[in-house]
């Protein structure tokens, strides 16, 4: 997917959290959204998913050569973050066939591949509110990077994650980004070393 950025600004009563963001990010690029907590981060993220429509500027969305409305954006995205909520009354199975109800894994994954993936022997029949932290964390990245989708979005990727957590993520997206377009908003550094594009979101600060 590819995304055009036309002074997009966005506020909150009478905060701007940012203004005049001028940005193309081109399909099957790894661009990292960075800045302090607080800073905006989460809020352009929600930009980019078709989720927030900005307070001021434009948004466009094209994939394989159309436009999409940003309403219609979500069926191409994939998306983990901290406040996205996984269905906690579900067990780690019906987590994954509800999840793939509505967004497939890609076509050469299987659930059983997932469950591989995720190295979790014993949670299979185990229901997600009994999960740490960390295993929860490891389940959202799992869903949004093996899902069959042009535009994946991994806000603070490694939050909750241990060391042994952070090398799993990374060998997750090293395995299964593919040619999609990436974005990571992080302020740290491991979470987006493969990026080769950098949004400062300070620099749009009034």
């Amino acid at each position: 997917m590819q995304i055009k950025l036309e002074q997009v600004s966005k506020r909150y009563r009478y905060d701007w959290i940012f203004k005049g963001i001028d940005y193309q990010l081109v399909e099957g690029s790894r661009t990292a959204i960075t800045g302090p907590n607080g800073s905006g981060k989460s809020t352009l993220m929600k930009v980019l998913s078709g989720h927030l429509s900005p307070t001021k500027g434009k948004v466009e969305f094209v994939d394989e050569g159309k436009k999409i409305a940003a309403d219609e954006v979500y069926r191409q995205v994939s998306y983990a973050a901290p406040y996205i909520e996984l269905i906690e009354e579900f067990s780690l199975v019906e987590a994954l066939d509800f999840h793939q109800k509505f967004r497939p894994l890609m076509a050469s994954l299987t659930t059983s591949d997932v469950l591989d993936l995720l190295a979790f022997p014993k949670a299979k029949d185990k229901q997600v509110r009994h999960f740490s932290s960390g295993m929860k964390q490891r389940l959202k990245l799992a869903l949004a990077c093996c899902s069959d989708s042009s535009l994946l979005l991994l806000d603070e990727p490694t939050t909750n994650l241990d060391a042994q957590g952070v090398d799993w993520y990374l060998s997750l997206t090293e395995r299964f980004i593919g040619n999609r377009t990436v974005v990571v908003a992080s302020n740290v550094a491991v979470d987006y070393g493969f990026c080769g594009e950098v949004i400062d979101i300070l620099k749009y600060k009034s």
